[in-house]
């Protein structure tokens, strides 16, 4: 099998604007990609052979990443514990204690002096700090599984051909230009053109939200357009990479709902557990709210019956 690299000139990029050719298959722009001449046009625009894929040397991916970018999202930064720590100190049980250890402390302090009348409020403050710290720790923990978790899930391999040789890549290693195989159950790793298969249909419902799936091709009635993030419903076929990381369609959307959770069934599962933790540490702070509020309460009580009754024998007195 003869190599690409006797065909095609490999010493520059051609002066192509990756922005348009991106908005060209995000928006299924078929008089556009007649203008380029069609997917093959396409192909040689960006120095590919449909049969080899691209040259696949050092300098070659390094040019193609300068100019297209790479294969990557960017992701917001790590949570600190501080921000934990914060989350935790938020909560309404928690903000309750705080206000009654702040009494509790203050009211001991005046009626029992400094040195006694601190036992009371400052074992709740301790109380309150020490679910705080179990909260904050726990929620960071998860999070940083999680991170880890993602990361080794997202790595996914594909199938590309390089300088006519088929190799497995990263997903994130992908450029512009790659031609990567598909078949069924693979996700979609970049936008990119339909050069080649069989009864292609893509399930594209994390992109648009309907159910339907879409059939791929280059005759008149299908279309060659294929999303990152849409999966393979049925059928086999070459793509030829477009576009890649933030310039996709799903890059365009990720950086839409950045600040939203990406929901996962790990997500899901690790949400559930956070939230039976804040619910038995909430029974727990309203436990003790309410063995305060009694306390309060029959201190409150006998203090009007002592007052009562020595109310009660001065009148006594007074008749005697």
């Amino acid at each position: 099998m003869a190599s690409m690299g006797s065909n095609l000139p490999h010493y520059d990029l051609p002066d192509i604007d990756p922005t348009k050719l991106a908005e060209m298959v995000k928006e299924r722009d078929g008089v556009g990609l007649r203008r380029f001449g069609g997917v093959e046009g396409v192909a040689a625009a960006l120095l590919v052979d449909p049969q080899h894929g691209i040259l696949g040397n050092e300098d070659d991916i390094c040019r193609r990443r300068d100019e297209f970018g790479s294969n990557t999202y960017p992701k917001p930064p790590p949570k600190g514990l501080l921000y934990f720590v914060l989350d935790a100190s938020m909560d309404t049980p928690i903000l309750i204690l705080l206000a009654s250890a702040a009494l509790s402390l203050g009211f001991g302090i005046k009626e029992h002096g400094p040195s006694e009348g601190w036992y009371e409020g400052g074992s709740i403050f301790v109380a309150v700090f020490l679910v705080i710290s179990v909260s904050a720790l726990s929620n960071l923990r998860q999070e940083r599984q999680f991170d880890k978790l993602s990361k080794i899930s997202n790595n996914i391999k594909v199938d590309v051909k390089r300088d006519g040789r088929r190799e497995k890549i990263s997903i994130f290693d992908i450029v512009v230009g790659d031609v990567v195989f598909l078949n069924i159950g693979d996700q979609i790793p970049a936008d990119g053109l339909f050069l080649e298969g069989h009864s292609m249909q893509v399930d594209e419902s994390s992109m648009t939200g309907e159910s339907d799936h879409v059939e791929v091709g280059v005759d008149g009635e299908r279309n060659p357009f294929l999303f990152s993030g849409s999966k393979v419903a049925d059928g086999y076929a070459r793509m030829l990479v477009t576009s890649v990381g933030m310039n996709t369609a799903w890059g365009e959307m990720s950086s839409i709902s950045r600040d939203a959770n990406e929901w996962t069934p790990l997500k899901s599962r690790l949400d559930k557990l956070t939230s039976f933790i804040e619910k038995v540490g909430r029974a727990v702070a309203y436990l003790v709210l309410v063995v305060l509020l009694i306390r309060y309460i029959i201190y409150a009580v006998i203090l009007f019956l002592l007052f009562f009754l020595l109310f009660v024998f001065r009148i006594l007195l007074s008749f005697l």
